[in-house]
Order: structure tokens, then C-alpha cells, then sequence
């Protein structure tokens, strides 16, 4: 690791900054991994786009529907591609606790920046915030690298700022990624600010988290793949204005984007969130393919929809 234990709140402070993407994995039509397609598309996003950190085996990148060799495959993949070039945080979120503690272990191995523990699932948890500190606590014992905590409504509960912060406190928590109303998390970045990187995967509302709570990280979705191409890379122009207190200047470039943000958000099937975005991938010159059973794939008409909107969104490919 290029860090310490106690050196992880600091080392993170200081290098995890910018645009960070969660990254889809391509599979192939008969749905094995296709691990050089992700090749392909890190060092585009990476070397064209200018992406500084890399979110991977996440949710965006399918990690429900891939088996424990794949998603340690998938960390090994990323650093091999990264070194040097860009920084990496490595989902490491199961119910299975042993299999948190296994892929955290892997990715201290491999040489992985950060890794991010979604908050889990409880059942039948009357002392909720004590036993999510005494999971974050039981990860950090087990390993030294450092750990952004995660808070989704997808584990039916949202942590409060007041729990964050008590979890920050623990020495190799670093950040959190926090998919949540805009108050809470302008809370906890007053609570707990000095000693816990504080993102949300809201592309909408990054400009203003930087001018006004000033953020340091975006943390991270398909947005910085999706709506830039090497040729148009106006959501990096426009964190690069606000990060040099240009916001009048950004906010004119971020507005830019909105008939590409609404190209996107108009055409997306519901129930179809990564199938879709991988279409878009590939109308891009990325590598999308299909997303794995059972998820539903887009219909032909879904996709024509989709590409009309694309070839008359402004964006230049």
C-alpha cells in the first residue's frame, strides 16, 4: 500500500480528488466477462477523458451477477490499468461478511487505492446505528486500507449524518459516498468535513457542491463516460472552472450538457437503467454488450429511440 493505517484520512485528503466514475463491466453475447473490452474503455476514460479515479465492481458494473473470482479479476484488471495514471476504490459490498473481509484483503493485495463497503441490509435490528458502527469498526480491524463508507436507500435505511460522523472517527475510514437528499449530506459535510471526504453520485448537483460545500470528489456514477467523449469534455471543463472559483464560467458550460442529461433521461426504459446506458456506451465508440440475466436488454425500438435522441443531443463524438 502507499499509505499507512493511520496516514489513510490524509493520504485520501490529499489524492483523492476530481472525477471519479463507477464503471460498467462488458460482458460478451454469451455473457462471459470481457475483460479486454474494460480494458478498452479504462484507458479511454482514463487517457480522453481525463477521469481521475475509477469506482469498480459496483452496482454499475453488475458485481450481484458476477462470482467472487470475476469481481477479484475485475479489481486486478483496474489497478493493472490505472497504475500511475489514475486512482482506484474497489467495491468490496456482499451480505456475506467473510466475503467483504475477502475481497477488502484482495484488493489491499493487488495494490488498490480504496475500497467502498456499502452499508448492509439488517433484519430484525432494533440498535441499528451501533450495529453499523460495530460493522464498519469489524471491517477496519481486519485491514489497513483505506474505506469509504456507502449509504443507499437500497438497504432499507439511510445512515444519518450523526452516525457518519461517529463512523468517521475510525482511522482508515477516509470518505463515503452518500446517495441521499441534498440537507444530509451539506450535515455531514459540516460535521465531519475535516476528517471524511464527502461525495454523491449526483452529476446535477456537482457544480454547486463545489462552489458551495466545497467538495473536493465526485463519487461517482457513468456520467463522466457518458456525457463526454474525447472531443467534448465539458463536464471536466466546468469542475476545472469551479475548482478555480470560475463558477459563473462553469455554470454556463454545465448548463450546456442539458440537452445531452435530458437525451439520456428521456429515453431510459424503466427497469432497464444498465442496459441502457451500455447502448449509449456503444453509441459512443465504447464497449457496452449485454447486461447478464436477469436484467431485461433494450428492444430495437427502445434503441432507435435512443439513438435518435444521441445523434440530436449536441454532443460532439
Amino acid at each position: 500500500m502507499k499509505y499507512s493505517k493511520h496516514d489513510a484520512k490524509d493520504y485520501a485528503r490529499e489524492n483523492m480528488k476530481g472525477i471519479w466514475a463507477a464503471a460498467m463491466n462488458p460482458f460478451n453475447d454469451d455473457f462471459s466477462f470481457n475483460e479486454e473490452g474494460l480494458r478498452r474503455n479504462i484507458r479511454h476514460w482514463i487517457g480522453d477523458l481525463a477521469i481521475q479515479g475509477l469506482f469498480i465492481a459496483g452496482k454499475q458494473g453488475e458485481f450481484f451477477s458476477m462470482s467472487l473470482e470475476e469481481r477479484k479479476r475485475n479489481m486486478e484488471i483496474a489497478v493493472e490499468e490505472t497504475e500511475g495514471k489514475a486512482g482506484t476504490i474497489m467495491s468490496c459490498s456482499d451480505q456475506n461478511f467473510d466475503t467483504v473481509v475477502e475481497l477488502a484483503r484482495h484488493a489491499e493485495d493487488v495494490g488498490a487505492d480504496y475500497i467502498v463497503v456499502h452499508a448492509p441490509m439488517l433484519h430484525f435490528i432494533s440498535d441499528r446505528d451501533d450495529t453499523i458502527y460495530n460493522y464498519y469498526k469489524a471491517v477496519c480491524d481486519r485491514v489497513d486500507i483505506g474505506i469509504a463508507m456507502w449509504s443507499h436507500p437500497d438497504s432499507g435505511y439511510l445512515m444519518s449524518p450523526e452516525l457518519c460522523a461517529r463512523v468517521a472517527e475510525l482511522p482508515n475510514i477516509v470518505g463515503i459516498k452518500y446517495s441521499v437528499p441534498r440537507p444530509m449530506y451539506a450535515e455531514l459535510t459540516k460535521l465531519a468535513g475535516d476528517r471524511l471526504i464527502v461525495s454523491t453520485a449526483s452529476e446535477e448537483e456537482w457544480l454547486d457542491n463545489i462552489v458551495e460545500l466545497g467538495w473536493q470528489l465526485y463519487l461517482c456514477s457513468s456520467p463522466p463516460y457518458l456525457l463526454q467523449t474525447r472531443n467534448d469534455r465539458r463536464m471536466h471543463e466546468y469542475t476545472q472552472l469551479a475548482f478555480d472559483g470560475q463558477a459563473e464560467k462553469a455554470r454556463q458550460v454545465r448548463d450546456s450538457l442539458n440537452p445531452v442529461r435530458e437525451a439520456l433521461s428521456s429515453t431510459r426504459p424503466g427497469g432497464k437503467p444498465h442496459a441502457h446506458q451500455k447502448y449509449w456506451q456503444e453509441l459512443l465508440g465504447q464497449v457496452g454488450g449485454p447486461t447478464r440475466p436477469p436484467f431485461l436488454q433494450l428492444t430495437e425500438e427502445e434503441k432507435e429511440r435512443t439513438r435518435e435522441a444521441f445523434e440530436g443531443c449536441g454532443l460532439q463524438v
